[in-house]
């Protein structure tokens, strides 16, 4: 006989910072490999099931996005190379927007699944920290629509403009030029809770930010020659800057609010099974 299949009871739980009691000890949580492949697969699936219901709406929103990408680029209508290029970059959009919509969520599914390997304490700043995620991803990308795409496309425009015909841009190209900027800076721009954790758990000092900031300029660098679509200096200080600026303001936050780890060397240990 056939067997039944059976489908996962989805419970819709909201998030709670976890309470400390000062009196209890504060230990980490312990799984077995089996309960953390489970846990894995069920959180997986729960970030694929919210980009399919936001890649509904996205597919809404992708015409209008387009046309603002157009209207940044400064251009009425895009060239196509092919039949299929207009399809193509719908649902590419569509997909990107669903992507970002469904970012913090995705983000806190993340950070769900490593919670059992951190103390209450480590859990609560963790989680305190997840609406600064949205905050500083939609600031990025804002800075990369406003700021970085245009002011590359205006001077990638005036490189031997006599030469060449910037009247009809092609759309794929051009449409990745801005997705590429403004998912990167967006990611990019959660640099200083990067660094506040790290200082927070106790894996890296503020001190020790502040004697590598020499290799960390030149991680800057590199991230922005990956992130920046093209290859000239101007738009990858475009890149750089923001980067460089949010990594002083890391050490800031750092320095004031992770004065202490949460973590002592000779304090908490996984608790017994």
């Amino acid at each position: 006989m056939a067997r039944t299949i059976k489908v996962p009871a989805w419970k819709f739980k909201i998030p709670r910072l976890p309470t400390v009691d000062p009196d209890t000890p504060d230990v980490f949580d312990e799984m077995t490999l089996q309960e953390h492949l489970v846990e894995l697969r069920n959180r997986i699936m729960k970030v694929c099931f919210a980009i399919g219901g936001a890649f509904v709406l996205g597919f809404v929103l992708a015409p209008k996005a387009l046309r603002q990408i157009a209207d940044g680029a400064n251009v009425d209508q895009f060239d196509l190379m092919g039949p299929t290029d207009a399809l193509t970059l719908w649902f590419k959009m569509a997909l990107y927007i669903a992507i970002a919509l469904t970012l913090p969520f995705t983000v806190y599914q993340l950070v769900a699944f490593l919670a059992p390997g951190l103390t209450r304490k480590e859990k609560r700043m963790l989680f305190s920290s997840l609406p600064f995620v949205g905050i500083l991803f939609a600031t990025g990308v804002s800075y990369a629509y406003f700021v970085a795409a245009p002011r590359a496309l205006d001077f990638l425009e005036n490189v031997l403009d006599d030469l060449f015909d910037w009247s009809g841009l092609d759309g794929p190209e051009t449409v990745t030029f801005f997705l590429t900027l403004m998912m990167g800076l967006g990611i990019s721009f959660q640099l200083p809770i990067v660094m506040f954790i790290l200082a927070k758990i106790g894996i890296v000092t503020p001190r020790k930010m502040r004697q590598w900031r020499r290799y960390a300029f030149l991680g800057i660098m590199i991230a922005s020659a990956v992130i920046t679509p093209s290859t000239d200096p101007i738009n990858l200080m475009f890149v750089a800057a923001p980067l460089t600026i949010l990594y002083e303001i890391g050490i800031v936050i750092s320095s004031i609010f992770a004065k202490t780890s949460l973590r002592d060397p000779n304090g908490p240990t996984p608790a017994a099974a």
